[in-house]
This record gives structure tokens, C-alpha cells and sequence, in this order.
């Protein structure tokens, strides 16, 4: 197994994790055989911002999105996506009450002239 794949998130330093933000953008730029200037000038931001970015550096996150969205790699924000969880309990309540079967048709059409006696 690869080193990488057996390092946890946790156990990595603040400067370990944005390495590795840097090595993802440099190599997702190089597959995608553009220049640093290129992505720059496509992000709206300088070179310099980008090679601190691909460095592991400090650098603002509208950065990061900026770059992201100019290699087409925005799908990753997935990871933020909130999405409404419902517990097992929630679940089994709302299958209860799910209906089973269709009920006969009222018939509200009664005559009206008609008084019941």
C-alpha cells in the first residue's frame, strides 16, 4: 500500500494538508498541460498566488475556488454538500404511516332533495 493512502487527515499538520491541496492543483495543471500563467490569468489572480497555492503556502480561499473552477475540479466541493440525514427511528415511523392500500370512494353525492325519512 501507498504511504499516502495509509496517512489519516487528522494526523496530518496544517502545512501537510495544504502540501497536499498544492500537489492536487499542480498535478491536476500539469495533466491538463497548462501554465501557471495561464490558470492565473484564466482565475483572475497573479502567478505568484498560484505558485504559493501549488507550494503549500497561505493563500485566500476564493483562490483556491478560482483555481479550481479554471481546472474544471470544482466537483470536490461535493464533500461540503450538507445533506438531510434521517434516523433509523424517523424512517420506520414514516414507513408506518405510508399507506398500504387504497380505501373505498366516499360517495358524496347524496341527493339532496331527498331528506331521509
Amino acid at each position: 500500500m501507498n504511504d499516502k493512502q495509509d496517512t489519516t487527515w487528522e494526523s496530518m499538520t496544517d502545512k501537510s494538508l495544504m502540501k497536499t491541496i498544492g500537489d492536487f492543483i499542480k498535478s491536476h495543471r500539469l495533466n491538463q498541460n497548462k501554465s501557471q500563467d495561464h490558470v492565473a490569468t484564466a482565475a483572475g489572480i497573479s502567478r505568484s498566488t498560484l505558485s504559493l497555492l501549488e507550494r503549500g503556502e497561505k493563500v485566500r480561499i476564493d483562490s483556491l475556488i478560482q483555481v479550481l473552477r479554471v481546472l474544471n475540479l470544482l466537483y470536490i466541493m461535493d464533500v461540503f454538500k450538507i445533506q438531510d440525514e434521517i434516523s433509523p427511528i424517523e424512517y420506520a415511523k414514516l414507513k408506518k404511516k405510508q399507506r398500504k392500500q387504497a380505501s373505498p370512494r366516499k360517495n358524496n353525492n347524496t341527493n339532496k332533495d331527498d331528506l331521509g325519512w
